[in-house]
């Protein structure tokens, strides 16, 4: 069973002159796969912060605290590195990649994770049948990755790729950020998909809880100035729904 172990980090990033704030101030999470675990909180707390630093985003300097991957030190690894040992992230604003179509885009992964090229018969059938599941046209696979795309087909080509790619470890920020309803429920079945394997760990930060109706997690924990402050169940959320994150930013400052 992977786990991904996340101990007493902290994590600085560059502003103006040369100097550096501090966003991230110890924390402490442990992902096992099977589980899915929500993180939540107010803008500004560090949530896509945690989710880029881990995926190895230069942006962001670890001052202190530790990353492993079934033992295996994360932090001392490239990006493409981390990806190859079974992380996997899903941006809250995937770029768009002109001249790249998705289904070279895809082989071009799936061959770079799985260490060889999938053979062609195969690997035709696994994107057709994920497709299908995503209630995605055809076609989809011919045009250049997210040029053009809505904000539903851009989050249903990441959980394309998590369904493919099956990485041990998936963090997925803000996926239901811009989706109607109707892709809200196609991008969580997927995700829940994914879960239901008991291979994969699922790490999914999120503002609110709409996304949380569809995809139960297992673990929720508040994210405020930069840590953890409080962690529960699945009535946690319920309780945010009802409360927001008010009573929490009033005790950080």
């Amino acid at each position: 069973m992977s786990t991904l172990e996340i101990r007493d980090l902290h994590v600085s990033v560059a502003i103006a002159d040369g100097e550096e704030k501090q966003i991230l101030r110890g924390v402490d999470l442990t992902v096992k796969a099977g589980e899915t675990h929500a993180i939540m909180g107010p803008n500004g707390s560090g949530k896509s912060t945690l989710a880029y630093s881990i995926a190895g985003h230069p942006k962001y300097r670890i001052t202190s605290g530790s990353v492993t991957l079934d033992g295996e030190d994360l932090l001392s690894m490239t990006v493409d590195e981390r990806a190859r040992a079974g992380m996997f992230l899903a941006m809250q604003y995937p770029v768009e990649v002109p001249g790249v179509s998705v289904s070279n885009f895809l082989r071009t992964a799936a061959t770079a994770v799985r260490g060889e090229a999938p053979k062609l018969r195969t690997w035709i059938k696994e994107v057709k049948e994920a497709m299908e599941r995503l209630e995605v046209d055809s076609a989809f696979a011919e045009r250049n990755v997210n040029e053009g795309f809505s904000g539903g087909e851009k989050k249903r080509h990441e959980i394309l790729q998590l369904e493919l790619l099956k990485p041990k470890i998936a963090i997925l920020d803000e996926t239901d950020s811009g989706l109607d309803i109707d892709a809200l429920r196609v991008v969580s079945d997927g995700v829940n998909r994914v879960s239901e394997t008991g291979e994969v760990g699922v790490l999914l930060i999120t503002h609110y809880t709409r996304i949380l109706r569809y995809v139960k997690p297992d673990f929720v924990h508040v994210f405020v100035g930069g840590k953890i402050v409080e962690e529960g169940g699945s009535e946690l959320a319920d309780r945010l729904e009802s409360e927001g994150y008010v009573r929490y930013t009033k005790a950080a400052v």
